[in-house]
């Protein structure tokens, strides 16, 4: 090497240690505008800082923005209704990138199509082809009941149902609606985030796991991430849009 170009090296070296990801971080040199849905849940709380932090501008939906109590020069906090196509568009348009991270069950009818996370992926997509080449892309935040415990059999088809409350099946049953029917959209920019089935409150370590179907298990047996390094992973596909049309997981 000539001249300064080992300085520069070394910092490379030393910051990919630091963090595995940064490359990609740094390889985002556009300012996107990402819209997330679920702002103030335990998930979306933390796409808002990771957002954030790398200079993105983030547009937070809430039903009630008065919750949403952060304020960054990047930061817009607005009231939002998944339930609602032309309050979808209005948010949607002028955005790079929309990011759902919602549960919860509609209305009294006991199916999984009341189900927020089955209503708002229909929603979304319905909203997303109405704009054609103008619709930003999508990310679902997925659920871990559809990953594969073994080829052909979810982890949602292990638990004991007799013991789960009915609104968390009808979520789970949800969920798999969900990554169903995207399986069959063609026609707009979508990906399927799947987080493990143990998500916790752990320091930001900057280091994660991708997979496709199965159920990531690191060494001692695990399916676990905390929900910040999640949320490294749902903006680091933000940047890269490496997972068009496709489910991948997250996990340590």
């Amino acid at each position: 090497m000539r001249g300064n170009a080992w300085p520069g090296t070394l910092l490379l070296l030393v910051t990919l240690l630091l963090d595995p990801h940064a490359a990609g971080a740094d390889a985002a040199e556009t300012r996107l505008n990402i819209l997330v849905y679920g702002a103030t849940g335990k998930i979306g709380t933390h796409v808002v800082t990771e957002a954030l932090g790398r200079g993105h501008a983030v547009t937070a939906v809430s039903r009630n923005p008065a919750r949403i109590t952060r304020r960054h020069e990047n930061l817009s906090a607005v009231k939002g209704d998944l339930l609602d196509t032309a309050s979808i568009r209005h948010l949607a348009t002028g955005q790079d990138v929309v990011i759902i991270s919602v549960r919860g069950v509609i209305g009294d009818s006991k199916t999984p199509e009341s189900a927020l996370q089955w209503l708002a992926v229909k929603n979304v997509v319905a909203t997303l082809r109405e704009m054609g080449d103008d619709a930003p892309r999508l990310i679902h935040v997925g659920g871990s009941g559809t990953l594969e415990v073994r080829p052909g059999v979810m982890y949602a088809d292990k638990l004991p149902r007799l013991f789960l409350p009915k609104d968390l099946e009808l979520e789970i049953e949800g969920q798999i609606l969900a990554l169903d029917f995207l399986r069959t959209v063609d026609d707009v920019n979508w990906t399927y985030a799947t987080p493990p089935k143990n998500l916790t409150n752990g320091r930001r370590k900057g280091t994660y796991r991708t997979g496709g179907d199965r159920m990531l298990k690191d060494e001692r047996g695990r399916n676990l991430i905390s929900r910040a390094d999640f949320a490294i992973a749902l903006v680091d596909e933000a940047q890269s849009n490496a997972n068009r049309k496709q489910r991948f997981a997250v996990a340590y």
